[in-house]
C-alpha cells in the first residue's frame, strides 16, 4: 500500500510503501497549493508574460458595492466547457459550471441553493420525477448528492430528444478511443460504439451514456454500484457494455433489456 503526502510551502510531494507493477498505471489529481496561493501564482506569471510585474496578493472575500470591473475574459462556447467537463471528469469545472448557472439566475454573489434549485424546476418543466434527488455542490464529490438510476436514464433520454443532442453526445468519452474511457475495453466489439460517462469515489461505481448495438440501434445505459468493493467492479460495468453492443440478448446474467434512446436508430 503506497501512501501520499503533500505540502504546498514549500511544494513537496512524497511516496512512500509499495507498488506492484501488476496494478497498472493510474493517475492522482492533487491540488498541491491553497486556492489564493494558485490564484496569486497564475495572476503574477499571466502578468509578467505581459511584460508588467506584480507583488501583490490574493484574498478571499466578497467586492465591495464601488469596486470597479478591470477586465472581463470572453467565455468558451458552453459546448466545449461541458466537453472538457465530461471527457475527463473535471470536478472543479462542474462545480464552476454549477455556480454560474446559479449567478445568471439568482444573481451574484453565486449561492449553491440558487443552482439546485433552478435544475430541480428544469427536471419538473421535463416531467422528471427526482424525488430521490440531493445536490450539495454540483462538483461529483460529495458524500450528500444522490440520485437514483431512473432519473439519469431519464436525463439521458430527455437529452437524446434536445436540439444540443450531438453536442451532448460528443462531451461524453468514447469507449477505448478517449477521456476517461480510453483505456477501457481495447480490442472488443463496443469499443468506438459507446459513448460513456464514468464517475467513481471510493465506495462507489457509475456508468451513464449511450451505445450502439450491432442492429444499429442506440440504447440509453446506466449502472451504478454502491459498496465497499465497487472499485473491484469494472469488469461488471464492461460486462454490461458488452451485452448491450451485442444486442442484449446474447450476453452475461443482465436481467431486462436496456431502454432505447429513442424509438428508432439515429
Amino acid at each position: 500500500l503506497i501512501q501520499a503526502q503533500f505540502q504546498s510551502k514549500p511544494p513537496r510531494a512524497s511516496f512512500t510503501g509499495a507498488y506492484p507493477l501488476v496494478c497498472g498505471e493510474k493517475d492522482l489529481n492533487v491540488a498541491l497549493y491553497e486556492p489564493q496561493e494558485y490564484v496569486a501564482a497564475m495572476v503574477k506569471q499571466l502578468w509578467a508574460e505581459m511584460g508588467g510585474s506584480w507583488a501583490g496578493v490574493v484574498r478571499q472575500g466578497t467586492a465591495s458595492p464601488g469596486a470597479r470591473l478591470v477586465y472581463l475574459p470572453d467565455a468558451e462556447p458552453l459546448a466545449e466547457i461541458v466537453r472538457d467537463i465530461n471527457k475527463f471528469s473535471n470536478n472543479v469545472m462542474a462545480r464552476q459550471l454549477y455556480l454560474t448557472l446559479a449567478a445568471e439566475l439568482g444573481g451574484a454573489p453565486a449561492q449553491p441553493e440558487a443552482a439546485a434549485r433552478a435544475i430541480a424546476q428544469w427536471l419538473t418543466f421535463k416531467q422528471i420525477e427526482a424525488k430521490e434527488l440531493v445536490l450539495e455542490n454540483g462538483s461529483g464529490l460529495s458524500r450528500l448528492e444522490r440520485s437514483s438510476a431512473a432519473t439519469l436514464m431519464a436525463i439521458l433520454q430527455t437529452a437524446w430528444k434536445s436540439p444540443a443532442m450531438p453536442e451532448f453526445m460528443a462531451s461524453l468519452p468514447v469507449v477505448a478511443a478517449d477521456g476517461t474511457m480510453r483505456k477501457r475495453l481495447h480490442g472488443d466489439a463496443v469499443a468506438g460504439n459507446a459513448h460513456i460517462k464514468t464517475g467513481l469515489l471510493s465506495d462507489a461505481r457509475a456508468i451513464g451514456g449511450y451505445v450502439l448495438d450491432r442492429s444499429g440501434r442506440r440504447h440509453a445505459v446506466v449502472m451504478i454500484a454502491n459498496h465497499a468493493n465497487a472499485p473491484h467492479g469494472e469488469a461488471a460495468f464492461d460486462a454490461l457494455l458488452q451485452w448491450v453492443r451485442d444486442g442484449a440478448t446474447t450476453r452475461g446474467p443482465a436481467t431486462g433489456r436496456p431502454r432505447d434512446a429513442s424509438p428508432r436508430s439515429p
